[in-house]
């Protein structure tokens, strides 16, 4: 089987349980709050980790679906347009999903006052690849709100690349954005109550650490490694 045929596959096979996971999330939303006139015990709260969560991967999403449309344009290497494909479509998918469950449980798709991102994540924990999540509170150096995001100089020279330069910046900052989403979706497996949620979130994590292992390797194609 050819490496675009395996991708389409693990795309296809993707859609489908983000599908289920969806329909059991409104299950789930459904069965805790009954006929509707009042929230069940397993509804979250504005400041849970599953809400935080679920409106902060959605904005980390949003970036690398916007990093994957700017490769798509600037590179003709079809390996890289084939991968910013799929990072797109699987990332938009799961951003609908986090926003929808926002929606099933009536709460606002902007964080409380006073919590910034991140802050859903207690101490520290879920932190991977050197990213520290206590660091997080208040950042916004250069439009950088979460660790791995790219910033807005980084966005701008992804855009200016052509060829294997733009192949490159884009694979090093994706692999940064997975790192801090591993970190992220870690620290809902650990830490959210809504059982579809956590297992999505195991899902994000076992999936980019497997993209994270092919960046790292069309990196060395191109005698490039990720960033430390």
């Amino acid at each position: 089987m050819t490496s675009s045929r395996i991708r389409r596959t693990r795309w296809a096979a993707g859609s489908a349980v983000a599908l289920a996971l969806l329909f059991a999330g409104a299950a789930t939303v459904a069965s805790a709050r009954g006929d509707g006139a009042a929230r069940g015990p397993r509804t979250p709260s504005a400041r849970s980790a599953d809400a935080g969560f679920a409106r902060d991967m959605a904005v980390h999403h949003q970036q690398a679906v916007e990093m994957s449309f700017i490769v798509r344009d600037v590179t003709r290497d079809e390996d890289v347009r084939r991968l910013a494909y799929d990072i797109a479509n699987t990332q938009a998918n799961q951003r609908g999903m986090l926003l929808g469950w926002l929606d099933l449980w009536e709460l606002p798709k902007t964080a409380p006052e006073g919590q910034g991102p991140m802050s859903w994540m207690r101490g520290g924990h879920g932190g991977h690849g050197g990213h520290d999540m206590r660091s997080t509170e208040g950042m916004d150096h250069d439009g950088v709100l979460m660790p791995g995001m790219a910033s807005r100089t980084e966005l701008r020279k992804l855009g200016e690349a052509r060829g294997k330069d733009a192949e490159i910046l884009f694979l090093q900052l994706m692999s940064d954005h997975h790192e801090g989403g591993i970190a992220m979706a870690r620290g809902c497996a650990e830490q959210c109550a809504v059982p579809v949620e956590k297992r999505l979130a195991q899902g994000m994590v076992d999936a980019q650490r497997s993209e994270l292992d092919l960046m790292a390797d069309m990196l060395a194609a191109r005698g490039a490694t990720p960033r430390p």
